[in-house]
């Protein structure tokens, strides 16, 4: 990728590949797409890939780190304590509609560092509340949609600081392009393969459907109840209309959700979480009965101490996620400071809200159902990674039969 023909002719496979496999944009469907004004020339293209596909509105949202920046050094303090009403009926009007959500994310990780930790709280739990609708319906698979990057200057040249700025912005598109699988010589065909290998590993666990996992590493030990009816699940899900759709990619995880008052124990973090324009670094958490009852961190511990209080969820477990080692994103040494990698590259769990589709029929279940099936519900669900190339998982059945799921980092199957 020498040469910005070069960059032109991957960043159309790559719309291509956001389009066919990430949303899976059906004839008549509306798009709602949001990204990076330095990367239009991407949200462009998806445009051009949803349009032929037969999209009947492709409706762009423009992030701006300098206006976003700007806001939170001079905008008032209300602001940050309510979110608006036409922002949460934008995305309402799409899911009543059966339009499909594209977010093309490029976060600077520093981007609002030294900004009081208040104003980025107030406008998390804002945020939260207010799109608390859209996020019931993502997460129990109501509509199609796609978490994918970009690479920004903001973010590349944290990423690799070591050469200059155009340099870092093609090491990490080049980054991304391997970890999506677009260097391959069918993209499409390649998602295809991936998804059936993750599924069979979902369907190992499924089949074992083991009453709890626990964790041993340097700083971890920890004990993760999983509900009676929970399920694994691996990549592509399938829409309330049954089209499929991939939304993460890139994806290595196969993933559940604990049972919310059954984890008990210790785990610390093994890679820097980028949340709220901060960045988090080694911390551990200690859980009493699914709770976080301790919160210690080395850089970051009043953001982190927010998130955990940002409801009462979020002091709760709401996804747990096996992902080996040896992962093709762990093996790039790349350490991207967002979750989208590195949660690819490390097993990770989630504080905040469970996800529907991770227990028997819940799908259709009301928040009340979800409830008593031990999912956790909050306006919040974030990302930490904890794996490591010396963590071992064990499986520990109703009967008491103990099978390895994970030894030094890797499945053990």
């Amino acid at each position: 990728m020498s040469t910005t023909l070069d960059l032109n002719v991957q960043l159309e496979k790559y719309a291509e590949l956001i389009v066919k496999v990430g949303v899976n944009v059906q004839p008549g469907q509306p798009v709602f797409v949001t990204g990076s004004v330095e990367m239009a020339q991407l949200v462009r293209l998806v445009a051009k890939q949803a349009y032929a596909a037969g999209a009947s509105n492709v409706h762009a949202e423009w992030i701006d780190e300098s206006l976003s920046r700007m806001k939170y050094e001079n905008a008032a303090d209300e602001v940050f304590t309510r979110y608006p009403e036409w922002e949460t009926a934008k995305r309402d009007e799409f899911v009543k509609n059966n339009g499909v959500f594209i977010s093309i994310i490029s976060p600077n990780p520093d981007l609002l560092k030294g900004i009081p930790s208040e104003r980025i709280s107030n406008f998390q739990k804002a945020q939260g509340n207010g799109l608390k609708e859209f996020r019931r319906a993502t997460q129990a698979d109501k509509v199609s949609w796609s978490v994918v990057a970009a690479s920004t200057k903001g973010w590349a040249t944290k990423v690799f600081p070591d050469v200059d700025e155009e340099q870092a912005v093609t090491k990490l598109w080049e980054a991304i392009f391997q970890a999506v699988r677009l260097n391959t010589p069918d993209p499409v065909k390649a998602w295809e393969e991936h998804n059936k290998t993750l599924h069979a590993k979902s369907d190992w666990m499924n089949d074992k459907h083991f009453a709890k996992l626990v964790y041993r590493a340097p700083g971890t030990e920890l004990s993760v109840e999983l509900p009676e009816k929970h399920l694994w699940v691996a990549a592509s899900s399938t829409n309330v209309h049954g089209t499929p759709f991939m939304a993460n990619m890139p994806t290595e995880e196969v993933f559940s959700v604990p049972n919310k008052t059954g984890v008990n124990g210790y785990v610390s973090s093994t890679k820097p979480l980028s949340y709220g324009g901060n960045i988090i670094d080694s911390f551990k958490l200690t859980f009493e009965e699914g709770r976080i009852v301790k919160v210690e961190a080395e850089q970051g511990q009043d953001i982190l101490q927010k998130l955990v209080d940002t409801d009462e969820g979020s002091h709760y477990l709401g996804e747990v996620a096996l992902v080996p080692h040896h992962s093709p994103i762990s093996e790039s040494n790349v350490l991207f400071l967002n979750t989208l990698f590195d949660e690819n590259a490390s097993n990770h769990f989630a504080i905040g809200s469970g996800y529907a589709f991770n227990v028997v029929g819940g799908k259709e279940m009301s928040p009340e159902e979800l409830a008593a099936c031990g999912v956790n519900a909050s306006i919040t669900h974030v990302d930490f990674m904890i794996g490591s190339g010396e963590m071992d998982i064990d499986g520990v059945q109703a009967d008491g039969t103990v099978i390895p799921v994970f030894r030094k980092g890797n499945w053990a199957f």
